[in-house]
């Protein structure tokens, strides 16, 4: 996997604050270098759409996009278990693949936060697991932008692109994740859905440098 299109793609994810339109063209330059084809061709649509859309319209449509549609959150466990107990079980897989690298909790996000997970895969090849284990989400998520006639789906197809296709099992999965929608039965804190993620790096890694992935 191709670990600058990972961080790129973990920073053009997360809210659009004002360092990240002072730094358009260092991320344009990230960009061109990124593989396999359909990951560059992502990210410059993508780019595209942020130069040419003032600043306060990108930062409505997130909020609009990731914060108010239940099928666009940017959980990956969410997709197919919602706020159900099934998916604070799933939760234990996050964690325990971030505790396995050295990495310690902190309270920024939870877990299965994909710019988070991103951040992760870029660091080692236990976020690159931890990624193609939940390639069907990302999917659901793709598909979710892609109705939702979101630019941001390009970022997701983006780092799809350099995942291993689904197979048939795996589609017809997303098929019935998709056709359902995420489950609605309630939980509350019990289920230890602490915010979680390394520190120094992912603690921080809405300022993290594209370097750092290098």
């Amino acid at each position: 996997m191709n670990r600058d299109s990972l961080k790129l793609a973990s920073v053009l994810l997360q809210y659009p604050t004002t360092a990240l339109f002072e730094g358009l063209d260092t991320l344009d330059g990230f960009a061109r270098g990124t593989d396999p084809r359909e990951a560059r061709e992502g990210f410059s649509r993508f780019l595209t759409w942020l130069r040419a859309t003032p600043a306060e319209q990108v930062a409505q449509h997130y909020v609009r996009t990731f914060d108010l549609r239940r099928r666009c959150a940017l959980y990956l466990t969410y997709y197919r278990y919602g706020d159900t107990r099934k998916r604070g079980m799933a939760m234990v897989e996050f964690k325990m693949a971030y505790r396995a690298a050295g990495f310690d909790p902190t309270d920024e996000e939870l877990p299965d936060y994909l710019p988070m997970v991103l951040d992760f895969a870029a660091l080692c090849p236990r976020g690159e697991k931890l990624l193609f284990g939940h390639r069907a989400d990302l999917e659901l998520l793709r598909r979710a932008l892609a109705k939702a006639e979101s630019p941001y789906a390009d970022l997701v197809a983006a780092v799809a692109a350099q995942l291993p296709r689904l197979g048939r099992r795996e589609l017809e999965k997303v098929t019935a994740a998709w056709e359902s929608g995420p489950p609605r039965e309630e939980v509350g804190k019990t289920l230890g859905y602490e915010p979680f993620a390394p520190p120094e790096y992912l603690s921080g890694y809405a300022a993290a440098p594209l370097e750092a992935t290098r």
